[in-house]
Formats: C-alpha cells, sequence, structure tokens
C-alpha cells in the first residue's frame, strides 16, 4: 500500500526547505541592516550583534513561515499533477480529500507553531530587544570621553581632561537654563554612579558659579553630587500574561493580538483554497500556481492588515469563517467532484 502521508510530506519538506531558506536570509539581512543602522550610534561586540539578531529570529520566521507555506504547498502540488502522480493516487482509488490530509494536517501544525511564536516568543524577544537598546544607550550616556568638546551629561555640557580608571581629572561642567540664567562648576576629581537607574556625577574639591541678570553667587565645596535628570531607564519587563492582560482596554495591543491570531491561521486557512486551483488533471487544466500564490497571499494578508486596523473579535471569526467556507466550497467545486 502507498505511504501517501509520508511520500506528501517528504516532497512537502525539501519544496518548504528550498523557498523557506532564501526568504529566512533575505529578510535576516533586512533586519541585518537595521542593526546596524543602530550599531552606528552605539557601539556594540560581534557577540552582542548576534544575541541582537537572536532576538528578531521570532518576528522573522513569523513573517516568512506563511509566504513559505503557501508557496511550498503550490508548489508539490502543482508538480505531482503536473507528473501525473496524483493521476496515478486517484486511479488507486484514494480521494482528492484523502491526499490533501497530510497537507493539512501539516498546516495545522505550522499555524499552532506561529500561534506560539506570535503569543509567546515575540513578546519576549521584543521586550529583550528593547531592554538590550535600552541599556545600550544608558552606557553611551555615561561614556564620557577625556579631551572631547560637545558632551552632555543630562542638561550640561561636560568637559574632562583625563582620566584615571574610573576617575575623572579636572572637570568643567557648563549649564544655561535660559538667557538669564547660567551655571558652571569646576573640580578636581569626579567620578560616575549608576545606582537603581539614577545615574549621577559626584564631583569632589571644586568650586562653582551661578549667574542671574540680579545676582553671581559662588560656591566651594568638598563634594558635589549632579543627577542626570534626562536619563530615564523606563524598561519594564513584562511576563505574557501582563503583556497580553491590557488586549481589552488597550485598542493598540487588540489589534496586534488580532494581526497575530490571523497570520498564524494563514497555513491552514489557505490549504483549501491553494489545492482547489493546484491538484488538477495536466491534460485539460492549465498551471496557475504563481498566480494562485500571489492572490491568495494578497487576499489573506490584506484581510490581516485590515484587522489590524479597524478589526474587533467579531470580525477575526467571522472572517476565519469565511474564509474555510470559501476554501472548501471551492475545493469541493473544482477537485472533490471529479477526484
Amino acid at each position: 500500500m502507498v505511504n501517501v502521508k509520508g511520500y506528501i510530506s517528504l516532497n512537502f519538506t525539501k519544496a518548504f526547505l528550498t523557498i523557506f531558506l532564501p526568504f529566512f536570509l533575505i529578510i535576516s539581512l533586512i533586519y541585518f541592516v537595521r542593526i546596524a543602522a543602530f550599531t552606528a550610534k552605539i557601539q556594540i561586540s560581534f557577540g552582542e550583534l548576534l544575541l541582537l539578531y537572536s532576538y528578531s529570529i521570532p518576528d522573522i520566521i513569523f513573517y516568512t513561515l506563511p509566504l513559505s507555506f503557501i508557496t511550498a504547498s503550490a508548489n508539490v502540488l502543482i508538480r505531482l499533477s503536473q507528473d501525473n502522480e496524483l493521476i496515478a493516487l486517484y486511479a488507486l482509488g484514494l480521494k482528492a480529500k484523502t491526499v490533501l490530509r497530510s497537507l493539512v494536517l501539516l498546516s495545522l501544525l505550522f499555524s499552532i507553531l506561529l500561534m506560539t511564536i506570535s503569543l509567546l516568543a515575540m513578546p519576549l524577544s521584543k521586550q529583550l530587544y528593547k531592554s538590550f537598546k535600552n541599556e545600550k544607550r544608558a552606557e553611551a550616556k555615561l561614556n564620557i570621553v577625556p579631551g572631547r568638546l560637545g558632551q552632555k551629561f543630562g542638561d550640561f555640557y561636560i568637559y574632562v581632561e583625563d582620566k584615571q580608571g574610573e576617575i575623572f581629572q579636572n572637570i568643567v561642567i557648563y549649564n544655561r537654563t535660559d538667557k538669564t540664567n547660567e551655571q558652571f562648576f569646576a573640580a578636581q576629581t569626579g567620578q560616575l554612579n549608576n545606582r537603581y537607574s539614577a545615574v549621577s556625577l559626584l564631583l569632589h574639591e571644586g568650586y562653582g558659579y551661578t549667574y542671574s541678570e540680579k545676582k553671581l553667587q559662588q560656591v566651594e565645596y568638598k563634594s558635589l553630587e549632579v543627577f542626570d535628570r534626562v536619563y530615564r531607564l523606563d524598561f519594564k519587563f513584562e511576563t505574557i500574561i501582563n503583556y497580553w492582560s491590557n488586549v481589552a482596554s488597550d485598542i493598540k495591543i487588540m489589534q496586534k493580538l488580532l494581526f497575530s491570531i490571523f497570520i498564524s491561521l494563514i497555513p491552514f486557512l489557505s490549504i483549501y483554497i491553494v489545492a482547489s486551483f493546484t491538484m488538477i488533471n495536466p491534460r485539460y487544466q492549465q498551471n496557475r500556481s504563481f498566480i494562485v500564490i500571489f492572490l491568495t497571499t494578497m487576499l489573506l494578508y490584506a484581510l490581516a492588515s485590515s484587522l489590524e486596523k479597524w478589526g474587533n473579535a467579531f470580525t477575526l471569526i467571522l472572517s476565519v469563517i469565511l474564509i474555510s467556507i470559501l476554501g472548501q466550497w471551492l475545493f469541493a467545486k473544482r477537485v472533490s467532484r471529479y477526484f
């Protein structure tokens, strides 16, 4: 007896990998360009570059896998049709639905995988990516280079003559709050402190002036701590439950959820539509696989985009039901009635 499931699954695996890997590499290059734009401002090591890229892998898989599945399914079925292998299976007494069952099972597994990635992996990876960027930006703000003019620490311009270990030597800071108020401070030594997300510059043995239209004040000090009021480490890591718990009150989160769910269901929703136009008799029907791939992809992604902008739970359920009915109707009308 012919192992139809194994035979079709093997052909699908070959076609899928041939399509998915180039898509994955192309999208990876796009993400590398985005990371490169970030590293133009912030210096990171090669290991950190790979770590930052790894946070993007769930997104890359999520956006490349549905299109790869549609394309691979269409290519497998049209090739089996043109090689008369499907006709041979029909001649052995197998129904079209039976032949397609293995791909339907695969589409369900792919949809479950996409759902897991979109609802679990992507929220975590996005938060890790954002946390990494915030940390690197904070480090960049703390990276005061001796001898360089124009550096800022919060609202202050700062100049450091030298640095020995973590201790700055001969520091000058200046701030002009408005046209009539200026501040100037100098110190022999100083150091940066980063405690509990509060960044400060601790100055030792110095003096300072504050100037306004009415008075000039001078002060000498043993130590003076200047805080960076601009710096904020406002990132707060959330669990998956907390991340999606605001779906009822936050319209953006709800729209993101609707988009993620619908995109995740694309493999399962598309399989019968694709099969309706690629399980053909090559003697009487033409190969329109490219048109099928293009139109199916455009239809489903257009619906996903619409749900993201204007959708709600009802329109999501209605869209899934209508697409499922459309696929079953097309398959029954174009394939099942003949094979």
